[in-house]
């Protein structure tokens, strides 16, 4: 009996096992180089390591968080570039399900995410196999991971398991359901990129929708109630387990490019949030949304490869040698669509895209309607400015939403829901008893539809588009180069529609097979995780290969200072600022890695830097970058940068005899025009009452910065009388606290963007520290939700696996 037993338990097990095991061994035999000891080159990473050069040095050195940097734009906080909330008990479940070396332990919990979402949509396990590979080989996840992505990119393996929690609770076992959507919830919000959070909580809120107006007709409300309340203490918790990160984004929001400007000459392009013209910059093309069946449709990736059959490298060869010819077809703008520029096109696969049509005939219900009615609403809002009165909607009246750029991003909706329906509709034909004559006849129809625009394409693949690329005429600068391009474009777009329609083919025979019974069940499910395999792998392959692996050390420091560098970093003084001239401001982090830079890489920088960027940084107002202690410029000389002592920096802190009261922010950023602020500082009238007129001339006071750290800064002065110190340092009252010989002082903002404050007369030491009540408040309530919120699912998970291996296991909840 003992033995019948274990041999029962194995046997459940069995699926389960085989499917991580599976999962383990896709991922690492995709991303093979690191078997080698080899990590991922990506752009966005060598990014991160110049933002937060400073922040990790100091965790390294002190084992405590900065929460605050000097490395980019000035100075701003750490939030949204790295801190560590040690009591959050999910970063280290996060690591325990991290098997391995990223990126391919993101793609084994990818894998593994999208296996449990669809067991929990009770998907048969070996066919959730199959399933998972259809959602963890989207090529968009492939594109994110090479750009670096990475925190996207883990918020993406959660997604689907955070959906399948919140439909299991409503719809199969609720205590179930609402401990995975706990356990994944609480683990995407750890991953700390809140707009893909954002789009997750997007597809529950049309599923509550719908399950609202369900529970209403069957008069279940009170059911209803019951479970959405859970669910509801389930997100608190959750919310509450990284609730310093959250609060303390949520409080820079006010200050970042995300807020609101006190600038009133901006247009109605401005929203509470970002620029519309921010926000929408990357919009999917209408005609675009064909790269979902048809990755190549609109020629890819703005920095494409070709082969030496293209039209392009003949052209090439008869200008240069075959050699050149060969290294200039690496990176070419195949790209023609919408966007600025793109790493890779959106693809679901064309497997994917058959099995989402045929799922539109076969499905019935809320089910359909809720995962149908998301993903319109992804391609709409991904449509961007193309789509402006749909996009306009969102940004004016739905909450949040005008605080994220890219909109293109939405997509990720639709990679979620399109392979989802693709797995019901299968799950459907093989639960219920539908007549094969119908299915067959629906698997026809997907076929003239899908395999129709596939055909269509391949005939007539210049029938939406003529192949031109506006930019193509300043990058290029040569119609024959153009023309070959045009050529290329049009020959990629054929060959991969004609790609898709043979694995459109190839899915409806293997379908039909199984439909007529023709294929056994195991046989089928292979046969589709198989097609799932050839289908998405070598489209990958494009835009991540072995070429974007590396040596570990060269990941280690992925930039080498130059001569300029090796000259400024001789020089000792505590603090001090740089200023690359040979790099644009805002694409910078590069600087940051070996200096305290004007410049940086960062998609939230505080609102008023930004707008001294465009107004006087960016312009050369020489005042303006000396009152930030600009000590050194970078500069080139025949093709060398160069570093150049600035004398004009004011230092790290200096006191002015005057101030100039002005009315608001406009009067305030304009007068910095023409100023001198060694000797005036510009004050809005908020702070008057904090400051006087004028200040005697001490020609004995000083100031000097004693001690630095990037959260703590001290300061010696002496002075005979009172005066008014500026500081050269960002202003950012959210945590920034002053203190004169240890009491606590109040400091006010100047200058736009600087501190300043009153020192008495007499000898004092003055002190800046950063204290966040968000992050020092913030983390008890982390330890205590997550502690609850984790406590909370063991305890069902282990009811649920006791009642999994009864012999009569516990009927479900309806």
């Amino acid at each position: 009996m003992e033995k019948q037993n274990m041999q029962d338990i194995l046997k459940k097990i069995f699926p389960h096992a085989v499917a991580v095991v599976l999962f383990l061994l896709i991922s690492y035999a995709y991303f093979s180089p690191q078997l080698e000891g080899k990590k991922l080159q990506a752009g966005d990473v060598a990014n991160y390591k110049g933002a937060a050069k400073e922040i990790l040095d100091y965790r390294a050195e002190t084992g405590e968080e900065a929460l605050w940097t000097n490395r980019m734009f000035g100075g701003m906080p750490a939030y949204l570039i790295s801190v560590k909330v040690r009591t959050n008990v999910f970063l280290y479940i996060n690591k325990l399900l991290q098997i391995g070396e990223r990126p391919a332990s993101y793609l084994f919990v990818c894998l593994l995410g999208f296996y449990i979402a669809l067991l929990l949509f009770g998907v048969n396990p070996w066919l959730s196999i199959a399933g998972a590979i259809a959602y963890g080989f989207s090529s968009y996840f492939f594109i994110i991971l090479g750009a670096g992505h990475m925190t996207k990119a883990v918020a993406l393996t959660y997604m689907p398991a955070v959906i399948a929690g919140v439909y299991s609770t409503y719809r199969k076992k609720m205590w179930l359901g609402a401990a995975v959507t706990a356990l994944f919830l609480g683990l995407q919000i750890k991953a700390a990129h809140p707009q893909i959070t954002y789009y997750t909580g997007m597809v529950v809120l049309i599923f509550v929708i719908f399950e609202f107006i369900s529970a209403l007709k069957k008069q279940q409300i009170v059911d209803y109630l019951k479970k959405s309340a859970l669910l509801l203490g389930v997100a608190v918790l959750a919310l509450g387990s990284d609730i310093p990160h959250l609060w303390m984004t949520y409080e820079y929001g006010e200050y970042s490019i995300r807020g609101e400007s006190e600038l009133s000459d901006k247009t109605g392009n401005k929203t509470a949030g970002l620029d519309k013209d921010y926000i929408t910059a990357w919009s999917y093309g209408i005609d675009e949304t064909l790269t979902v069946l048809i990755p190549n449709f609109m020629g890819g990736s703005s920095h494409g490869s070709l082969d030496k059959d293209s039209e392009t490298y003949k052209w090439l060869k008869t200008r240069t040698s075959p050699a050149q010819a060969k290294q200039y077809i690496n990176a070419l703008p195949m790209y023609f669509g919408e966007q600025p520029f793109t790493s890779g096109p959106v693809y679901f696969g064309a497997v994917v895209m058959l099995l989402f049509v045929f799922s539109l005939f076969v499905l019935r219900g809320p089910i359909k309607w809720w995962l149908v009615i998301a993903t319109l609403l992804a391609l709409f809002l991904a449509w961007g400015r193309h789509f402006m009165f749909f996009t306009e909607l969102f940004l004016d009246y739905f909450p949040g939403y005008n605080k994220f750029r890219t909109v293109s991003m939405t997509l990720v909706i639709a990679q979620v829901t399109v392979p989802l329906m693709g797995l019901l509709a299968i799950k459907k034909i093989m639960d219920e008893k539908i007549s094969k004559e119908k299915i067959i006849t629906w698997l026809k129809n997907s076929l003239y539809i899908v395999g129709g625009i596939a055909l269509l394409f391949t005939i007539f693949p210049g029938l939406l588009t003529d192949f031109n690329n506006p930019a193509d005429q300043q990058s290029l600068q040569n119609q024959a180069f153009i023309d070959a391009i045009e050529a290329d474009r049009k020959n990629l777009l054929r060959s991969d529609a004609f790609r898709s329609l043979i694995f459109i083919l190839l899915t409806s025979v293997v379908l039909w097979a199984f439909v007529t019974d023709k294929l056994k069940r195991s046989y089928f499910f292979a046969a589709l995780g198989l097609l799932f395999i050839a289908d998405m792998w070598p489209v990958n392959k494009r835009y991540i290969n072995s070429e974007n692996f590396v040596k570990a050390r060269e990941i280690k420091q992925p930039y080498k200072p130059t001569t300029a560098d090796q000259q400024i970093l001789q020089d000792n003084s505590l603090h001090y600022r740089v200023f690359n001239t040979t790099a644009r401001l805002d694409q910078d982090a590069r600087t940051s890695y070996f200096h305290n830079s004007l410049g940086g890489y960062h998609g939230a920088k505080m609102q008023r830097y930004q707008e001294m960027i465009d107004r006087h940084i960016g312009q050369g107002n020489m005042p303006v970058i000396n009152m930030l202690n600009t000590k050194y410029f970078i500069t080139s000389k025949n093709n060398q940068q160069v570093a150049q002592r600035n004398p004009g920096a004011l230092g790290n802190a200096w006191f002015v005899n005057n101030v100039k009261l002005v009315k608001n922010a406009d009067a305030e950023i304009a007068s910095l025009n023409e100023f001198e602020p060694a000797k005036t500082a510009i004050v809005d009238q908020r702070f008057s009452n904090h400051v006087e007129d004028t200040y005697a001339t001490d020609s004995m006071a000083y100031i000097n910065l004693t001690s630095y750290s990037p959260k703590k800064l001290e300061y010696k002065a002496k002075t005979d009388t009172k005066q008014l110190a500026v500081f050269s340092e960002i202003y950012y009252p959210a945590g920034w606290e002053a203190s004169i010989d240890g009491k606590p002082a109040k400091h006010i903002r100047v200058n736009y963007i600087l501190r300043a404050m009153e020192i008495p007369a007499g000898e004092h030491v003055i002190t800046f520290e950063f204290k966040p009540k968000a992050y020092y408040a913030g983390r008890n309530i982390s330890l205590a939700s997550s502690i609850i919120l984790v406590l909370f699912v063991l305890g069902v998970f282990g009811m649920e696996i006791r009642c999994y291996f009864r012999k009569e296991e516990k009927p479900e909840e309806e």
